[in-house]
């Protein structure tokens, strides 16, 4: 089987941490376009805003949206807000994913045998602690990903530049806007993403689904890339479906200009008004991609990365 092995000694907390933090990045390199993708597609339809991407283009699906920003603004418009998402999930993940399993351990006072209580309540906690730290970056990552470069000029020139006009412009609450919404949508993704990946995976080792035939005493072999890869997509695909409609709130609101939502609630009621039901799930296909392959790449690599860390920590201490 392909991969690091696992040790004999659990991972710290730190290498769970910087763990976490890296494997997001890795993943969000890779999946960025899709989005980016997303975003375009969530606030297509706004009647007014500040950035309107459908000025100039319309978006059909995912590939369509794609194509039609790399024709339109060149394929470099894919990674807009690269740098503040990278940020993000530097500081975003390595507390939302890294410090779960802690968080868990501490509402199960140590007991190895977590009730999916103590799992919900867990992912709630360390996905608004995540917020509490990160929202910044999130803001100017939304930001950069809704404006388009052609027919107008670009509402920021730079990262840095995003966090020192909207702090100017739009006060110090403008870097924290949609805080509430975001709140609610990562305790709900958290929920989804970590509760259901480690029910997954739980579930695959014990039935020893993912045991070789010659080896189904070997438990151990079970928990490797394959019960990764499985557990991750089913947990892509859970999220997707709980979380859109607070994501596209979360995504209209950040993007709004000053004083064109009055509450994250107000947004969703103009939502329902205008569009219907069905704008709560407008890019749900490309969430879909993009939280299906995002969770693969993380949690794989993070699993690998643990492993990783560890066996060079193991190795550093015992080096005969």
């Amino acid at each position: 089987m392909v991969g690091f092995k696992a040790t004999d000694v659990p991972p710290t907390a730190t290498v769970k941490f910087l763990g976490a933090g890296t494997a997001a990045c890795i993943a969000d390199l890779i999946t960025f376009p899709l989005d980016t993708a997303k975003v375009r597609l969530q606030i297509q339809g706004e009647s007014q805003g500040p950035v309107r991407a459908t000025a100039s283009a319309q978006y059909r699906g995912v590939m369509g949206t794609i194509l039609t920003m790399v024709r339109t603004e060149g394929p470099r418009s894919l990674y807009n807000g690269l740098v503040a998402g990278l940020q993000r999930q530097m500081s975003f993940a390595s507390v939302r994913i890294g410090l779960y399993d802690s968080v868990k351990q501490f509402y199960t006072k140590g007991s190895e045998h977590a009730s999916i209580g103590s799992r919900l309540l867990a992912g709630s906690t360390t996905g608004a602690l995540a917020v509490a730290v990160a929202q910044p970056t999130d803001v100017v990552k939304v930001r950069f990903q809704a404006q388009a470069r052609a027919g107008g000029g670009r509402r920021y020139q730079s990262t840095v530049n995003a966090y020192k006009t909207i702090a100017r412009e739009e006060g110090f609450r403008g870097l924290w806007k949609g805080t509430s919404p975001n709140v609610a949508r990562n305790a709900i993704v958290n929920c989804a993403e970590l509760v259901t990946y480690d029910l997954i995976k739980d579930a695959l080792l014990k039935a020893n689904l993912m045991t070789d035939l010659d080896c189904l005493a070997c438990s151990s072999l079970a928990d490797d890339l394959p019960c990764h890869f499985t557990s991750a997509f089913g947990a892509g695909f859970c999220t997707t479906v709980i979380a859109s409609p607070v994501d596209v709130v979360k995504t209209r609101y950040m993007n709004s200009a000053l004083g064109q939502y009055s509450s994250a609630g107000h947004c969703a009621l103009t939502m329902l008004q205008k569009e219907g039901p069905r704008a709560f799930y407008k890019g749900f296909m490309p969430s879909f991609l993009r939280l299906g392959s995002w969770n693969v790449v993380m949690f794989v690599t993070y699993e690998q990365l643990k492993r990783a860390l560890m066996a060079a920590c193991t190795s550093r201490e015992a080096p005969f």
